[in-house]
């Protein structure tokens, strides 16, 4: 088996874009809200997280090749309990970046549940009500770097 070879690929521009969502209670979303979870700001760590495993995600899907990433764009939505994030990921290269897009997504999910665990947590210890869900590719596009 092995790793897909690409190297007679040639290279082009590649962008994808991810998202997922996060539902919590609401007392995890007043918290987040107004700055006040005992972690620190959530946003702002679950974006280097997001950054951190976009940049990372060879490391721990083996078939993805090593990418070198252009940019990473990082975006919070909130509504009611949910809190949505989006990656979007752009790199010149030979394959695509959706899997990028998509540890960078997993990655901000799993960060704001970590700073938040102590409020989502029932009586007995469990998450009851806390879900990441939704996740998918949103957008995956390629275009020739000399524009067709």
């Amino acid at each position: 088996m092995g790793m897909i070879d690409i190297s007679e690929k040639k290279e082009v521009s590649r962008l994808a874009r991810a998202k997922g969502e996060l539902e919590l209670t609401d007392e995890s979303m007043k918290a987040v809200l107004e700055g006040k979870v005992e972690k620190g700001d959530v946003f702002q760590v679950a974006e280097i997280s997001a950054i951190q495993a976009v940049k990372k995600t060879p490391d721990s899907i083996p078939h993805c090749h090593p990418i070198p990433i252009d940019g990473i764009e990082v975006s919070f939505e909130t509504y009611e309990n949910i809190i949505e994030v989006e990656c979007e990921v752009k790199a010149v290269y030979k394959t695509g970046v959706e899997m990028e897009a998509l540890a960078g997504v997993n990655a901000a999910l799993l960060t704001i549940w970590d700073m938040v665990k102590y409020l989502e947590k029932d009586k007995d210890g469990q998450y009851p009500k806390t879900k990441i869900k939704n996740i998918s590719v949103l957008e995956k596009k390629k275009v020739d770097i000399d524009g067709s």
